[in-house]
């Protein structure tokens, strides 16, 4: 399963909001790395504000370092997402309509909400 490409993956609910968060997320750092930059060439042009403008460069550094992490880090999440959903459809005691490609039935799954010792 090739990572970092959505068109390869399954798809369910769950993972779908996974990927739109990461999403969101990786935005977010770009729009804030993006304003550092901006904040910091403004502040470069005064002698005065150099050192200021410095730190925002370092920090628009750091967060550009970090959007690869996010993106890691989201491919990670889905691909343990995806392995608990194939283990869980695989399982002997899976319920009959559970989709092993990682789609769920509607409401809750019966043996997963079962109290030990509950008659079946």
């Amino acid at each position: 399963m090739p990572w970092f490409d959505p068109r390869h993956q399954e798809t369910t609910e769950r993972t779908a909001r996974v990927y739109a968060g990461f999403e969101v997320l990786h935005t977010a750092v770009d729009f804030l790395a993006a304003g550092l930059f901006i904040a910091g060439s403004i502040l470069f042009f005064s002698e005065s504000t150099k050192a200021a403008g410095t730190w925002c460069f370092l920090a628009g550094s750091l967060c550009f370092a970090l959007k690869p992490t996010i993106r890691l880090t989201r491919e990670v999440r889905l691909a343990s997402l995806r392995r608990v959903d194939q283990l869980a459809a695989k399982a002997p005691e899976a319920p009959k309509d559970l989709d092993p490609d990682g789609g769920r039935p509607e409401g809750p799954v019966p043996h997963l909400t079962r109290r030990r010792g509950s008659p079946r």
